[in-house]
């Protein structure tokens, strides 16, 4: 599919990108997620400017992220070693 130009709102500034049109609703998605997740802190902690959320909400998606990576890494090593014991236990059978 092609490109396709799309202005996004974050923190009431627009941000005009160039995308693929299969990410475009992701980039939709995820600026409405910024944006809401922007008022709460707005609505829950005292700040100086915008730039100061900014920066908590790139914290918070960014250590989720990472939490993420990582817990997916845990669980697909722990089905390899799995899998690599089942094919141990295949070889030791035929082994006998």
């Amino acid at each position: 599919m092609g490109q396709v130009t799309i202005q996004l709102q974050i923190a009431d500034r627009p941000y005009r990108l160039t995308v693929s049109s299969e990410q475009e609703p992701f980039f939709h998605e995820a600026t409405r997620l910024i944006n809401k997740q922007l008022k709460t802190y707005s609505d829950s902690y005292a700040f100086k400017d915008r730039q100061d959320l900014l920066a908590m909400v790139a914290l918070q998606y960014t250590y989720e992220a990472l939490k993420n990576n990582t817990e997916v890494d845990e669980e697909q090593e722990k089905e390899v070693v799995q899998r690599l014991l089942e094919i141990e236990s295949s070889l030791n059978e035929i082994e006998l």
